[in-house]
């Protein structure tokens, strides 16, 4: 068994890192639209926007439709769900980093304003 069909997320994160599949995915979070419609905003192929919409295709981002003749692309959020409750694993060892940032940000905030006060009591000495 291929090594992607067995970690869906590795899969969905390949296809994620490359920003013109993300402005893809941004593009199709307004709605459906054709691969002209998509290819415009990049100075790139036909075949090259085609490879895109493979590898986006793969990894279960989008999907194709079919209407007559055209045959637009739209988001599948799925993966995305995926992805977000995997960070969101991570979510309280950064909330206690922040939380550990903020007390050491106020324990020298309060170190200058007692060193302030100091030299300002020494000022009108």
């Amino acid at each position: 068994m291929d090594r992607q069909q067995q970690d869906p997320l590795s899969v969905t994160f390949a296809a994620l890192a490359d920003p013109t599949r993300r402005a893809i995915l941004a593009h199709l979070a307004h709605g459906e639209a054709s691969v002209t419609e998509l290819a415009a905003p990049f100075e790139l192929s036909q075949p090259a926007i085609s490879k895109h919409l493979r590898v986006l295709e793969r990894a279960g981002l989008i999907e194709r439709g079919r209407r007559a003749q055209w045959r637009p692309r739209r988001l599948r959020a799925d993966p995305l769900r995926d992805v977000a409750t995997w960070i969101g694993e991570y979510r309280p060892h950064w909330e206690e980093s922040f939380e550990r940032l903020d007390t050491f940000l106020q324990e020298i905030q309060a170190q200058a304003e007692t060193r302030k006060d100091t030299d300002d009591d020494r000022d009108q000495d």
